[in-house]
Formats: structure tokens, sequence, C-alpha cells
């Protein structure tokens, strides 16, 4: 598989030990193919166990949740937080409220999210956490009994100068308030221990929008570098109509671009015209399902139930910002086949390693998750440098700050690329870049 002995002996070793754990093994077997390039050549990351080590989470934290519905009826959910490297700084990632959290999938997340957090520049680790507790169709009440009790257990565990969590998919401004309000009447202190709160208590402007505006910050850039283009007169279709998905629309649209497609989970909406995104964000703030609904306002709309089916739609730039392995080698080779040039990951790996391998070898362009949605975690950090200053930033310096860093993400990856393989493949720079600085710190302080 890997051309290192060292690899593939240390691959199949993982795969036993985790072989419950796909989404893990999958983030693994990408992060693998990379550091293929430069294993071989530096004898002190086998001779320190480097990858042994950068693999394996420096702690994972399994708890019982247990909260009362609005009903009297007691349920247990799980609670989890995967501290996974802090070599640069505190533990930082977000909380996910889904039926489908489980360990592998918080491992994944973990393990990519270190690298994402040292693309950044910022002094900060990897962490993920959630629950498999589903916010849909509760009430704001039995929300916010679930998030007090999920933090009473967390709190033991999180800090300013430790692990400082953020939002993910179901866990929003509301689910950030929660929990904030109650670890701060534990611990009798206001400190920066949760980024994505509300702007009344130390939030950060931008922190909404920044994982869409920032992959669109990174696709310019691409289209720069690569084709000296930009995003004006371009046709883009974006899966999700969540945060990330609804600012990339807005950005693209800001840049010129036309949206022409988006989804959800219950299908997609199509117009070659452009779809009116005043009206998709006015029906997502009522509710994250959006197709069906967009129809009774604009008729002539294509609406279809399958959301896969999108990336069969002709566009120039595809953007999968849902959740991982939603974009899978058949709808790679649709793109491909209806002339696609670009696509940016704007959620966790959400292209499937066949069809990111199949775009490559198509000569598109391709931005991994890792590097072009790192925007969120971006913002995250700078607010957590304004509560450390108890001082807040204006829209356009926190927005001037993420375009610079998503610049020079891309410049690093980039760099990366050109010494080391093709400089179009940002699937290997990324993870090398990202990797040397993590690296570096845990050589510089030794056998931990």
């Amino acid at each position: 598989m890997f051309n290192s002995k060292y690899l593939n002996e240390l691959f199949e070793a993982t795969k036993q030990r985790n072989n419950s754990q796909p989404e893990y093994l999958q983030a693994v077997e990408e992060f693998f193919e990379a550091m293929d390039f430069i294993v071989c050549n530096d004898p002190k990351i086998e001779k320190y166990a480097i990858m042994e080590r950068i693999i394996e989470p420096e702690r994972i934290v399994k708890f019982r949740v247990t909260w009362v519905d609005d009903k009297g009826v007691v349920n247990v959910n799980r609670g989890y937080r995967v501290q996974f490297n802090s070599a640069i700084g505190p533990f930082k990632g977000g909380i996910r409220f889904h039926p489908s959290v489980n360990e592998s999938i918080l491992k994944f997340l973990g393990f990519e999210q270190t690298f994402k957090n040292a693309l950044t520049g910022l002094p900060l680790g990897g962490g993920k956490g959630g629950s498999d507790f589903d916010p849909k169709g509760k009430s704001d009440d039995e929300i916010m009994r679930f998030c007090q009790n999920f933090m009473l257990e967390l709190y033991r565990h999180i800090g300013p100068d430790t692990d400082v969590p953020a939002g993910d998919i179901g866990v929003g401004f509301r689910e950030i308030g929660f929990m904030y309000g109650i670890f701060r009447k534990i611990k009798n202190e206001n400190t920066g221990v949760l980024t994505g709160k509300g702007l009344t208590y130390g939030g950060s402007l931008v922190r909404k929008e920044a994982t869409g505006y920032g992959l669109c910050y990174f696709v310019s850039e691409m289209l720069k570098v690569y084709r000296n283009d930009n995003f004006e007169g371009k046709t883009v279709i974006i899966s999700g109509s969540g945060k990330v998905g609804m600012h990339a629309a807005l950005k693209t649209q800001e840049l010129g671009g036309k949206v022409i497609a988006m989804s959800d989970v219950n299908g997609y909406v199509h117009d070659e015209n452009g779809l009116d995104l005043n009206i998709v964000k006015m029906l997502t703030e009522l509710a994250p399902e959006f197709t069906q609904q967009y129809l009774e306002f604009r008729p002539s709309a294509i609406y279809n139930s399958n959301p896969t089916n999108m990336w069969g739609i002709p566009c120039d730039i595809a953007l999968p910002c849902a959740t991982q392995n939603e974009l899978p080698l058949e709808g790679a080779q649709k793109l491909v086949e209806n002339g696609c040039i670009l696509v940016a990951e704007g959620a966790n790996m959400p292209t499937t390693i066949d069809a990111t391998k199949y775009l490559q070898h198509a000569d598109i362009l391709f931005a991994p998750g890792k590097a072009a949605n790192a925007g969120g975690v971006a913002v995250s950090g700078l607010e957590m440098s304004q509560n450390a200053q108890h001082y807040p930033w204006s829209y356009a310096e926190v927005d001037q700050k993420l375009e610079i860093i998503m610049s020079d993400i891309f410049r690093k990856a980039y760099s990366e690329a050109r010494k080391y393989t093709d400089h179009r493949n940002l699937v290997v720079g990324a993870n090398i870049a990202g990797f040397m600085r993590v690296y570096q710190a845990m050589l510089d302080q030794g056998i931990i």
C-alpha cells in the first residue's frame, strides 16, 4: 500500500487495534499516504515513534449523560471528549450532538483537527467531542437540561489553557450558551473555555460565517494561483445548507459566482439561473431542511429527493459542505464528465478516498478539508485571543484576519506540495505542512 515498510506495518497494526472504526482508519490511511513522501528520508520519525504517538489520542474521556425530558422520562446518552494532541497548544475542536456520534467518528475528527489547527499558525492542539444525543425535535428546555448535564461531567476536563471546545453539527449558539452558563456557575469564573459564544458574553464577530467564508477565500487563492482566475461567472453547487454551506453560498455570490444548486437531507434544488439566496437564507433560519419549501417561492426550480444526485449537475465548482463521505466515486465521475474544474471540501472528509484519487488523476483542482475548512477554528482562535484581552474586534478586523489566515494556509500547502510532489496535490501538501509543525513540537518536548 505504502512505499515505506514502517508505515505499512504500522497501518496493519492500527487496523487490528481499531478494526471497528472505519472513519478513523480512513483518516489515518489518507495521512499515511502523504507521510510516505517523507518518512524514508527522516529516520527520526521512526526512531522516536512519532507516527505511533501522533495517531494515538492523548486521552479519551467517555461518560454517561442522564437527563429528563418534558414528559418526565429519564434518558441516558453517551458523551465523549477525544483530546488528541496538545503538542502546540491546548486541545481545540468542536462538540457534535448527533445520533451518529461514536468513538470512531470523534477520533477521525480529532485527528484531522490536529493538523487543521496546526495549519492556521495559531497555538492550538487538536480535539473533538460530542454525544449521540439528537437535538432535532427537542424543546429548548430539553436541550438546556441535556447541555447542563453534559457539561456537569465535561467541565472537569476542559479549560482555557487545557481544552477549548466549540460548536459542530447539532451545537450552535443556543447549545454553547447553555453549556457556558452552567460551566460559569460551577467554576464561578468567566473564561474563554468555549468558543462560538454569543456576542453578548464573549463571542466573536464572523464566527458563524467563518468556515464558509474561509472556504471561499481558500478557493479564491486556488483559482488565482492555478488558473489566474477568480469566482466571477463560475457556476457552483453546494451540499449542505447549515452554517458552512449557507455562508459559502453567500460569499460565493459576493465574489461573483452563481450558486445553481444546494442540498439538505431531503434532497436538492437546482436553478440554472441561480438560486435566490435570500429565500434560502430565510428558509434555513426557520428550519435546516429547506429544499422542498423552496419550490413554494420558486416553482420553476427543480427538486430531487436524492441529495447525492446533485453531483450530476454540470458546474464549474463543487463544494461538499455537509458530512463525511458524502461525495462517492460515482459523484466524482459525474463531476468530471460534466466539466467541473475544482472541488473544495467544506466539511470534514466529505470525499471518499477513491473519489479523491479519481479527481486528482482527472487533474481536477482539489482542496482537502483540513486546509480548506479551517476558517472556523481560525476564528475560534481569534475569539480566544479576544477573550484573553477582554477586548472585542470589529467585523472587518476579524474578516481580514480570516482571509489572511486562509491565504497563508493555501501557501503552506502549495509550498509543501511543490517540494514533495505535484504542485497541484494539496492533499499531500496540507498533510505535510500540518504534520511538520506538530512533529517539530513533539521533538522539542521529548518523549512524553
